[in-house]
């Protein structure tokens, strides 16, 4: 039976060497951010093959994913990795019993809950994981996927506070070491969680995740399972053009698998035709959303862009650029002229209503996908 997941071990151990590492030099105890588009193979890499590495190297791996339900706090979704992680270690379970002057000799029969772990309860999360790492003697890792979801909340990035005091406490002689692995779909955002002195993990290394390659594309013309070959070559040419989304490729090979008419000398042309058809389709949304923006939605959205991490939504430098765009874009100088605060603040909640813009707690904005920026691009004012 042919592999239905292409793995990369080679990358996972290179990855999992530099995340277990302990030099005095390194940053990388403070966390590793990896960083890579959305639907490019990551969250699959990090499940089926840097997890496996990491525990073949004798540690024991936590993931929590903060996109797994986006109705649900940041911090609970931490929180309930961490308590699944537990549930299968007793006597971790009860040594926080007895933390909170809970006795008894079985786990089941102790009046503790593992949701009295989590911020604001009675056991933090640095003491679960104290516990966790006295129990399984070897050091954990803790891998959170979008974790740039936590600045979404004053919990979620309260937890991002207690994972920091959690690290700390678990890299001493006293445990077995805590790494944390934070990864995202966003460069932008994901680097809001360490390039700032107040954030908990400043200073952390950022690593862009390698796309897949050739190997990848070799790979896929062996098991694509056509009635006709397709040229590895060709098909590179077209996974670049697709952003390296794998799931790009798969869905033009299905609509020719349903195709019973099709000749095999024809395969190789129409794949390509899908292929193209599959990158117009994914953006065809977002571009009517973008056309049905109003003129000061679309002038806010193009300075957000332009600016990246310097945006400053309602300084008078940025009130300016919107009211040039405007014009820019051919709209009277009496209508650019009310590009004022409220204006300007009534846009800014639009564009994250449509999915668009996306807004830390704090009040920092960023493009929800940086492949909005290349798309803006391509429209003449």
């Amino acid at each position: 039976m042919a592999e239905t997941i292409f793995h990369r071990p080679a990358l996972a151990n290179r990855l999992a060497e530099q995340i277990l590492t302990r030099s005095p030099v390194s940053s990388s105890s403070s966390g590793i951010f990896l960083a890579a588009p959305r639907r490019t193979g990551k969250s699959t890499f990090v499940r089926e093959d840097l997890r496996p590495a990491l525990e073949g190297k004798g540690a024991t791996v936590i993931y929590a994913d903060l996109w797994a339900d986006r109705h649900v706090d940041p911090s609970e979704l931490l929180a309930a990795a961490i308590r699944l992680e537990m549930s299968g270690h007793d006597n971790a379970i009860q040594k926080m019993a007895r933390s909170l002057g809970i006795s008894g000799g079985k786990v089941g029969g102790i009046d503790f809950s593992l949701e009295r772990i989590g911020i604001g309860k009675e056991v933090t999360l640095a003491q679960a994981l104290a516990s966790l790492s006295d129990e399984v003697g070897r050091p954990i890792v803790l891998v959170i996927d979008e974790a740039q979801h936590a600045l979404t909340s004053q919990a979620g990035m309260d937890s991002l506070f207690a994972l920091k005091a959690a690290r700390d406490a678990l890299n001493s002689s006293a445990h077995h070491g805590l790494r944390l692995v934070c990864t995202g779909s966003n460069r932008d955002k994901l680097a809001m969680l360490r390039n700032s002195k107040e954030q908990a993990f400043y200073g952390a290394p950022m690593v862009a995740f390698p796309h897949l390659g050739r190997d990848y594309v070799e790979w896929f013309c062996n098991n694509v399972d056509l009635s006709a070959p397709l040229e590895p070559d060709a098909v590179w040419t077209m996974f670049e053009k697709a952003g390296w989304r794998p799931e790009l490729l798969g869905a033009a090979a299905d609509a020719l698998r349903f195709d019973f008419e099709i000749e095999p000398a024809e395969v190789p042309v129409r794949f390509t035709m899908l292929v193209d058809e599959q990158i117009e389709a994914m953006n065809a949304e977002t571009w009517r959303v973008i056309a049905a923006l109003t003129p000061l939605q679309s002038a806010v959205l193009r300075v957000l862009a332009g600016s990246g991490a310097n945006y400053r939504p309602f300084e008078a430098a940025t009130l300016d650029k919107y009211r040039e765009t405007l014009m820019a874009a051919g709209e009277p100088a009496e209508s650019a002229a009310k590009a004022d605060v409220p204006s300007i603040q009534a846009a800014l909640e639009a564009l994250q209503d449509k999915s668009l813009i996306w807004r830390a707690s704090r009040g920092v904005y960023a493009l929800e996908d940086t492949s909005l920026r290349d798309m803006l691009s391509r429209i003449k004012l």
